[in-house]
């Protein structure tokens, strides 16, 4: 038996720039984001199938019993056998620590994690930009999902990074080197809260990825912003600059396409920032997941008490990168 986990993300920001019709013709994009210590989780299993009038069994919210890998429904599962050139005596099960469509790149994160998992399975060492680049191919190429690139990157490699996009096969990844007290004054600024709403990114990244020619001034705004935290971060200034660049990523990314946003999360971003919060912004593509609020952290029990009918995640930073935990 093996388990793998691979890390969910926040994306501070340049998000969008990661788009390959953005950087591949715009002159590059990047992104400043971290691993959190929430994650996606993969066990892999051998079973002799000969026994059984299935060869793969897979078990998600759903359970598959099937001979074929061109029989499964689930698109990923198929797509990573084909891939990985498995085609029996597999048992496959995943969980994770939150749900889909909540704007963390927790569908990137399983894909990775199965990945990793199948790799391990069949003896293999990958490492971790190979399993960046080949998550990638079977999101964007194999599924023909309109993603970018960094949900994928930051499972495979967790920390706490800036990464630069040149190709879809040329990434550059950059640890963000700060003290350990400087990354825990970060953490503590930190709250993240669910809007209640879950939605698939598939359609608002589609028309955003149409409007990219529109938009080229605004994603080379959000580009620059990725340079102005890290001297942020690197800097001695008050880490609220941060907080205040952050709101003004969210007013840029706003911008990109109106279905980012709706009233609900508007008013519950106004009801952050009349706790108390400096500045925040939505996770993920937009139309629903987390809200992340930047505040002081004398404030941050008012802001818990305001959203107390909502999850709530204080998160932590530079969780590792995607691995294997168990191995039997």
């Amino acid at each position: 038996m093996i388990i793998t986990q691979a890390p969910l993300r926040i994306s501070f920001f340049g998000g969008g720039t990661d788009y390959p019709e953005y950087f591949e013709n715009y002159g590059g994009g990047a992104v400043l984001a971290a691993a959190i210590n929430k994650f996606a989780y993969v066990t892999a299993s051998q079973f002799p199938s000969h026994l059984f009038d299935y060869s793969i069994r897979l078990s998600y919210r759903d359970v598959e019993l099937t001979k074929n890998v061109a029989d499964i429904k689930h698109r990923v599962f198929r797509a990573c056998l084909e891939l990985l050139g498995i085609a029996k005596d597999i048992e496959l099960h995943t969980v994770a620590d939150l749900p889909s469509f909540t704007g963390l790149g927790s569908s990137s994160s399983f894909t990775v994690s199965l990945l990793k998992a199948l790799h391990a399975y069949k003896g293999r060492f990958i490492k971790r930009l190979d399993l960046a680049y080949e998550a990638i191919y079977v999101e964007r190429k194999m599924l023909n999902e309109a993603v970018g690139c960094q949900d994928q990157t930051m499972a495979a490699v967790g920390g706490f990074n800036r990464v630069d996009f040149i190709t879809e096969k040329e990434i550059v990844v950059k640890p963000v080197t700060i003290s350990r007290e400087r990354l825990c004054e970060l953490e503590s600024h930190l709250v993240m809260v669910f809007t209640d709403i879950k939605r698939s990114a598939q359609k608002i990244a589609s028309e955003q990825i149409k409007g990219i020619e529109d938009k080229v001034a605004d994603y080379k705004v959000m580009y620059q912003m990725v340079e102005e935290a890290e001297n942020i971060l690197y800097g001695n200034e008050s880490l609220d600059a941060f907080g205040e660049l952050l709101h003004s990523a969210w007013e840029y990314k706003q911008r990109l396409e109106r279905s980012i946003s709706n009233d609900d999360i508007n008013n519950m971003y106004q009801k952050g920032l009349d706790s108390g919060a400096i500045g925040g912004k939505l996770l993920g593509a937009g139309g629903g997941g987390f809200l992340l609020f930047y505040i002081d952290p004398k404030n941050k029990q008012k802001l818990i008490d305001t959203f107390k009918g909502n999850h709530i995640i204080e998160p932590k930073l530079a969780s590792p990168a995607a691995q294997v935990i168990y191995s039997s």
